[in-house]
């Protein structure tokens, strides 16, 4: 008895419960995506098709037994499970960056709206976006600057937004 030999144990019925609601979790995720993200995803056939289906239904009881339906025909296979959960987090990541970039374009619209900070972030936006509009930037910045333009404080935003994604 100097070597304790571990049998593998059958789950119990509160672990395979657990389990399950994990999965479910995992199948109200896929259905709540935006229909970008959703079209991001390489899914099984047959998962995709009951993913869309449950994406359709309006009913929320109907819903609910598409959603238990999805997720088990993902406890079914782990394989298509894992890459599904490897999938989800990649999006999310993707996700998270996005966020941080649309923040920091925020930040920079912010301070060349603000008289006292133009100069610097307008040197950081040049160094960031060199190939932007400098003057129209500059006229727009102006009109927040002296009229508290909102329509040119949009404006600014959308110009930066668009040129980070033309050069990412």
């Amino acid at each position: 008895m100097d070597e304790f030999v571990e049998e593998e144990l059958p789950l119990s019925r509160t672990k395979k419960k657990q389990q399950a609601k994990q999965i479910e979790q995992v199948a109200v995720q896929l259905v709540d995506l935006s229909d970008n993200q959703f079209s991001q995803l390489n899914l099984p056939s047959y998962i995709a098709y009951e993913a869309e289906q449950a994406r359709i239904t309006k009913g929320r009881g109907s819903q609910k037994r598409q959603l238990k339906h999805l997720a088990g025909m993902l406890r079914k296979s782990d394989d298509d499970l894992a890459d599904l959960l490897r999938q989800l987090e990649s999006l999310d990541q993707v996700s998270r960056g996005e966020k941080k970039q649309f923040r920091q374009l925020e930040k920079l619209r912010d301070r060349l709206c603000d008289e006292d900070s133009f100069a610097a972030a307008f040197d950081e936006m040049l160094e960031l976006l060199p190939d932007i509009d400098r003057k129209a930037i500059s006229r727009l910045a102006r009109s927040v600057h002296l009229h508290e333009d909102k329509r040119a404080y949009r404006e600014i935003f959308k110009r930066l937004r668009d040129r980070m994604n033309e050069e990412g």
